[in-house]
């Protein structure tokens, strides 16, 4: 079955699993979720133009545009496998708890000013988002990176096992997805399923060096570590400052001043310097790609609101990166006001995290600290000077009539808070 709809997908103008999206001569798939059957849009996509639909039940197929398998998601993965094996590239695996977005876009711009580079689109790093990142897979294509989430142990795994890298970097090991992991010794044993796979592939692995246990795992797996940031390693660059972006001393000598806040970032960018360094792209041009780019999508991002700087950094929250961006916001000069949504999937630790945060901006230089949420109401139990709001649309008034003038303002949550409606509040 893989061969038949390889030749369809050839002659496609590319995959699709959305009729709203959905382009002439797409190959459609029909891809089931607990609430609905995608089967149903079968008739709707050849109707906006699919060449094919690819369903899993076969009462609704009518002629021979209907492709039958027996699940269409693993049909998608299975074929985007296929493909992926049709091509002698590079390719890199990036996965981590915080920054592997951030990572991933530094990496294709680097790597872009020597190659043709093919790259995760957004934060498509799931079951379904890996598949269809590699079947935009072209012959022009010089390299893929390939960005990797995971809720649970076993999905990095499974993900490798579509993708096939043959490079992998993990940017670090946090308290992310705790609920699905079952605690850090999960999300450890979870993420590093990457370094396993390209061990398995007999390839690279990027590692930073200040992480001893990622240190120790890759060097009993691998005969080939290129690492970063410090000086003892294949890139070492230094941090000069990072107030309001990061500024280094890059390994040529360099200073290069960048668009990208926290100084947690310094080493998701010596990660794409050491990844670009391997690869013999130019430092000048590969310090030219950093200087150039812009964080999006609520990452990081710096917005000038009247008199006010708000740090927004609402795309996405968990234990380890609402402590980095609250120590770094701290550092920050002026009047400084943190505005803190509720983290999602910590399961059994969701309060004890949520009452360290509280506990943490009770002893930082923050000047007006607000939370948002139930459950950062563990957080106000441990910082009563803080103000708490358990809805956001009462903050979203309250900030209102505040009127906020001359400020520091960093706004940080999980992605289900969706607390960048908050700029409009000031």
């Amino acid at each position: 079955m893989i061969d038949q709809l390889y030749s369809v997908y050839l002659r496609s103008t590319g995959v699709s699993t959305d009729t709203r999206t959905l382009q002439k001569d797409n190959l459609w798939f029909a891809l089931k979720g607990p609430n609905f059957n995608a089967n149903k849009f079968a008739d709707k996509a050849l109707e906006l133009g699919a060449c094919a639909v690819v369903i899993d039940d076969p009462a609704y197929a009518r002629d021979n545009r209907y492709l039958v398998v027996e699940d269409g998601l693993k049909a998608l993965q299975q074929l985007a496998n296929h493909h992926r094996k049709q091509f002698n590239i590079p390719v890199i695996g990036i996965t981590g708890s915080n920054g592997k977005t951030t990572t991933k876009e530094l990496v294709r711009d680097v790597l872009a000013r020597k190659f043709r580079v093919l790259a995760t689109l957004g934060n498509f790093n799931n079951h379904i988002g890996v598949p269809l990142t590699l079947l935009r897979l072209t012959a022009n294509t010089e390299m893929a990176i390939v960005e990797m989430g995971a809720n649970f142990v076993g999905d990095i795994a499974q993900l490798c096992a579509i993708a096939e890298p043959t490079f992998g970097l993990i940017t670090n090991i946090g308290k992310a997805h705790l609920e699905g992991f079952g605690g850090i010794e999960g999300v450890f044993k979870g993420k590093t399923e990457l370094y396993e796979h390209v061990a398995k592939q007999g390839g690279v692995l990027f590692v930073n060096s200040r992480n001893q246990r990622l240190m120790e795992k890759a060097g009993r797996l691998v005969s080939e570590i290129a690492t970063y940031p410090d000086k003892d390693d294949v890139y070492h660059a230094e941090l000069i400052d990072a107030q309001p972006f990061v500024k280094l001393r890059a390994r040529s000598g360099k200073v290069v001043d960048t668009q990208i806040s926290g100084s947690y970032n310094f080493e998701n960018i010596c990660a794409a310097l050491c990844i670009g360094a391997y690869f013999g792209v130019p430092e000048n041009e590969a310090l030219e790609a950093i200087a150039a780019y812009i964080p999006e999508n609520n990452r990081s991002q710096i917005k000038q609101l009247g008199s006010n700087t708000v740090v927004m950094d609402a795309y996405n929250a968990n234990p380890t990166s609402m402590a980095l961006a609250l120590q770094n916001f701290a550092a920050k000069p002026g009047y400084k006001v943190a505005i803190l949504g509720d983290m999602f999937e910590l399961g059994e630790s969701a309060a004890e995290e949520h009452a360290a945060v509280g506990s943490l901006t009770a002893g930082l230089a923050l000047d007006q600290v607000i939370f948002c949420g139930e459950l950062m109401k563990h957080a106000y139990e441990t910082n009563e000077k803080a103000e708490y709001f358990e809805d956001k649309q009462e903050l979203a008034t309250y900030l209102k009539g505040l009127q906020l003038q001359d400020s520091q303002i960093l706004i940080k949550g999980s992605r289900g808070m969706s607390l960048e409606t908050l700029l409009e509040s000031f």
